[in-house]
């Protein structure tokens, strides 16, 4: 059986999103299913256009996700001579022409054929044309008049183009580069590519490349479009829908294994099967299983895997993917600490983003108190709770969750109220905000100097109250 030679070949125009990802994963997963061999080439003969910072930009991505190319990196800007050699051999045997027409010649003839309401496609004009003036010109393919092409797709089954609805395409620039459809062809051959895997939108650039393979005495490789990937309400995906460049979402704090995880089941699918390790994609993965279907774009869906992913993670493993988010100040906690860090908030955060904002408050100096919190429950009634709860918590020897919750228990049993009255007001204080994981795990990862310090603190917040005989002045701020 042949070696089966995938490649993903991303023009350097702009940064890596979804899509091109998505292409990216197909190709690796069916040769690493296969044991074949994945190529990756720069597809930059669009100089105007491509830059040396969007290159490392897909390379990063593309490493971030753990896509790992066997052959390459090659780039079309270093193989030209390559192209000449072809195109001066479709010259030569006449199955390419050399086209004078300037700009504003064809821009005229299309106006005409447009008041006409004619085909618009190139007319010919120098198809036969036997002198060779000292002008610039493009190269043209001279595509078949009759007949028509068809190839079978490996998602979308038998298709079928005819010819005379296909122009003669301009395979060379006037400035010596070649089209993408003429370059593409060349390097699928030179690198042997068997699989071709790519989007749907170039299902209509396939009969042109399957007739310059024809012309040039070379067996076409099996071609396989994508669906495209749509929005919740099935436009092109774009920005408004959530979507952004793969390297983005890294910096949003989500995991390169539920990434690559979430753009594997766009538009493929094994069973009711949700959650896949890289392994269990490259065990799995087929091109029968792949959609015809546009797949939507869902970024709760995406959120939610990442999530999955979180919760796998072990209390180590946890904190060090999160270093880079953390506040700097995390470094002080003791490495116990952090692990208690990990392991309250691993099943709140979605994100590494995520789980820096909610822990953030534990390794602040000071933390911001929201307004309508602090209205609500640093009440007048509270100060002298908090002056009670100071000084036992002075006295707390060993500082434990445990211990501390007797402490708070004692102090609700002996004032014959509800624990949230005193809990909640403590929360605002230490947090700043009224939603938090366990009160008391939190004090155990403040500590007791800090505990104490936001506490005292939040006395200047509530409102005075004249003090009981036997509380106010008497027992201090300690």
């Amino acid at each position: 059986m042949e070696k089966i030679v995938t490649r993903f070949a991303p023009s350097p125009t702009g940064t890596l999103h979804l899509g091109g990802a998505r292409t990216a994963l197909f190709n690796f997963l069916f040769s690493r299913h296969h044991q074949g061999k994945f190529i990756l080439r720069i597809e930059d003969t669009d100089r105007t256009r491509s830059t040396d910072e969007y290159i490392q930009d897909i390379l990063e991505a593309l490493t971030w996700l753990g896509i790992q190319w066997d052959e390459g990196l090659y780039y079309q800007s270093q193989r030209m001579e390559l192209y000449h050699q072809n195109v001066e051999r479709l010259l030569s045997e006449g199955k390419a022409y050399r086209c004078y027409c300037t700009t504003e010649e064809l821009e005229a003839r299309r106006q005409i054929a447009l008041e006409r309401k004619e085909n618009t496609r190139y007319d010919g004009h120098c198809r036969d044309r036997q002198d060779r003036p000292d002008l610039p010109y493009v190269v043209r393919f001279r595509t078949p008049q009759s007949g028509s092409i068809s190839f079978t797709d490996l998602i979308h089954g038998p298709i079928t183009f005819v010819n005379s609805e296909l122009d003669d395409l301009v395979i060379i620039r006037a400035d010596k580069t070649p089209t993408y459809n003429f370059s593409v062809v060349i390097d699928d051959v030179d690198m042997g590519i068997t699989h071709v895997i790519r989007g749907d939108d170039h299902i209509n650039n396939t009969p042109r490349q399957v007739l310059i393979y024809q012309a040039l005495g070379f067996s076409p490789p099996l071609f396989a479009h994508l669906p495209m990937i749509h929005g919740a309400d099935r436009t092109k995906l774009s920005k408004r829908h959530g979507a952004t460049a793969v390297i983005e979402y890294r910096k949003d704090g989500y995991l390169p294994q539920a990434m690559v995880n979430y753009l594997a089941r766009l538009g493929w699918g094994f069973g009711d099967q949700e959650i896949f390790s890289p392994d269990d994609l490259i065990g799995k993965f087929d091109l029968k299983d792949v959609s015809k279907s546009a797949a939507i774009f869902n970024p709760e869906k995406l959120v939610w895997l990442n999530h999955q992913y979180l919760m796998k993670e072990s209390n180590e493993g946890l904190i060090e993917l999160a270093r880079p988010f953390l506040d700097p100040a995390a470094g002080k906690l003791p490495g116990e600490s952090l692990l208690k860090v990990a392991e309250i908030f691993k099943p709140r955060a979605r994100t590494l983003v995520e789980f820096n904002e909610q822990s953030r408050f534990l390794f602040l100096d000071t933390v911001e108190t929201d307004p309508e919190a602090a209205q609500k429950f640093f009440t007048p009634d509270v100060k002298n709770l908090f002056y009670e709860l100071i000084r036992k918590l002075k006295e707390v020897p060993a500082w434990k969750e445990k211990e501390i919750e007797d402490v708070f228990r004692n102090i609700v049993q002996a004032r014959g109220i509800k624990m949230a009255k005193i809990a909640q007001a403590v929360r605002v204080a230490l947090t700043g905000k009224t939603v938090s994981p366990g009160l008391f795990e939190i004090m155990g990862i403040l500590g007791q100097g800090k505990t104490l310090q936001r506490i005292e603190s939040a006395l200047d917040k509530i409102p005075s109250a004249p003090p009981s005989p036997s509380e106010g002045g008497a027992l201090g701020r300690g």
